[in-house]
């Protein structure tokens, strides 16, 4: 790994709003060199990464999914671990195995690819739902479980999963229990003509993955996510985002809801969000900018797959404009 030059915090220090807000920035900015014409995508990245929270792309190959992943990890000078889901892949290709060591004659636990700070699991939904359930445990808790024995997974720790909308033969869909453990799923789409251009001008001879240098630590972004989680909330935001999570419970469409891991999530980017534009404190407008990007795939709506998130985005918008916030 390169090192990071100059650091802003020693380790252990304090962060004001202000510090997070730059370093953020410097961040995106560094990201944005790799995936040009995609600030959105990126500041939902850097949103789920200071929330703690897990990221996934769904979209067409070629777009650049997997190098989004990477470029934040070298931006934070992280661990990046990549996963290549097949249907054979086993559970314990993810978490690790204890191996018999016959010189020593005791078995020594050998590390899976989850044992990172960003991990890419390309093609998630061509595991097996018995290989997919083998993250719950790694994204819910940061930790995993192998022989009975349970191992703390690094920190900041973030998954990163892509998959393909087109190609469907050969794949499992993702588990409701597993979608609703991503804070966010987004798109990437197309670049645009302009940035598209630039990309073949500055790429075409060399992975620009290559010109990034890091711009903070991994210890700098775990600070940064204490700082953030201790945004002020008040009663009434906390309100407003149970009313609107009960709202999709009861909407007629709506066969599951919002669920309270989702409400915490929504809260915790919107700390995020509050957070990057220089406040301590959460505002209705940080919720409601979030909602849509947090809750729309877990909504599971009376449709079919094509229209679903769709559906989901539309009365995640319907409750917005119903429910008021109580002052």
């Amino acid at each position: 790994m390169h090192a990071v030059p100059n650091p802003a915090q020693a380790p252990g220090a304090s962060w004001s709003v202000a510090d997070v807000q730059a370093r953020a920035t410097a961040i995106g900015d560094c990201v944005e060199r790799v995936i040009a014409g995609k600030r959105d995508v990126i500041d939902t990245a850097i949103t789920c990464l200071l929330s703690d929270g897990h990221l996934l792309i769904e979209d067409v190959p070629g777009v650049g999914k997997t190098k989004l992943a990477q470029a934040i990890a070298a931006a934070i000078d992280g661990e990046v671990r990549r996963i290549q889901f097949t249907p054979d892949l086993l559970p314990s290709d993810l978490t690790g195995v204890s191996v018999f060591n016959q010189r020593t004659s005791t078995f020594e636990f050998s590390p899976g690819p989850l044992f990172g700070n960003v991990v890419i699991g390309d093609e998630i939904n061509r595991a097996s739902p018995k290989t997919q359930s083998a993250l719950l445990e790694a994204m819910a808790e940061r930790q995993v479980t192998v022989d009975g024995q349970t191992r703390t997974l690094p920190r900041p720790f973030m998954v990163v999963a892509t998959q393909n909308p087109i190609e469907m033969e050969g794949t499992f869909a993702l588990p409701e229990a597993q979608r609703d453990r991503f804070m966010a799923q987004v798109e990437m789409g197309y670049p645009a003509p302009e940035a598209e251009a630039l990309m073949l001008d500055r790429h075409a001879a060399l992975d620009p993955l290559d010109t990034v240098s890091p711009v903070a630590t991994v210890d700098d972004v775990q600070a940064m996510i204490d700082t953030v989680l201790a945004a002020h909330v008040s009663g009434a935001i906390r309100e407003y985002v149970v009313t609107l999570a009960a709202f999709t419970r009861e909407h007629r469409q709506v066969r599951l809801g919002a669920s309270p891991r989702a409400a915490l999530q929504l809260l915790r980017a919107a700390m995020v969000s509050a957070t990057l534009d220089g406040r301590a404190y959460v505002t209705p407008d940080d919720v409601r900018r979030l909602a849509p990007v947090v809750w729309s795939h877990r909504l599971l709506v009376d449709s079919s797959d094509y229209q679903s998130r769709h559906i989901a985005g539309e009365i995640i918008v319907e409750a917005l404009a119903s429910i008021p916030l109580r002052r």
